[in-house]
């Protein structure tokens, strides 16, 4: 994964959340119960989470192209929805990991290669996880996965 260089307003925004270049905790509590429940934390998800697990950000109001919503990195706020993990994982190919939510109703999750999506009963996708992060504090939508085509 590489280094996290945000833009001003970004960085500004996860900085009042708790964030700070070369931030690193340890991920073990957040994990424990997610692997128990049978997801299993691949190292995309490891390394975003050591740098982002338990910040939450609440502001709103108008985005780019959509409301700024609150989000939260904590991957437990996704127990109960495990389902959905492993049922669009293998819709998808890719292996998705809980690692927030978004709005306190739609979880947040990583593949292995590190692009972040909104995982519910429908599944759209943000990009890179650097690419997320500025979609999510700006107010960006992650446009909506057509699992037709599966574009």
């Amino acid at each position: 994964m590489t280094v996290f260089a945000p833009d001003e307003e970004v960085a500004k925004t996860l900085a009042a959340a708790g964030w700070f270049p070369g931030r690193s905790v340890d991920v073990t509590p957040w994990l424990q119960e997610l692997e128990e429940a049978g997801l299993v934390a691949h190292p995309a998800a490891r390394a975003f989470l050591s740098q982002f697990a338990g910040l939450s950000v609440p502001d709103r109001g108008p985005g780019v192209t959509v409301f700024r919503a609150a989000f939260s990195f904590d991957p437990k706020s996704a127990l109960g929805a495990e389902d959905q993990f492993t049922d669009w994982s293998a819709e998808l190919g890719v292996s998705l990991f809980p690692i927030g939510e978004l709005e306190h109703c739609h979880p947040l999750g990583i593949d292995e290669d590190g692009d972040v999506y909104v995982v519910s009963d429908w599944i759209a996708i943000y990009g890179s996880w650097d690419k997320a992060l500025r979609s999510l504090v700006l107010g960006y939508r992650a446009p909506e996965i057509d699992v037709s085509t599966g574009e």
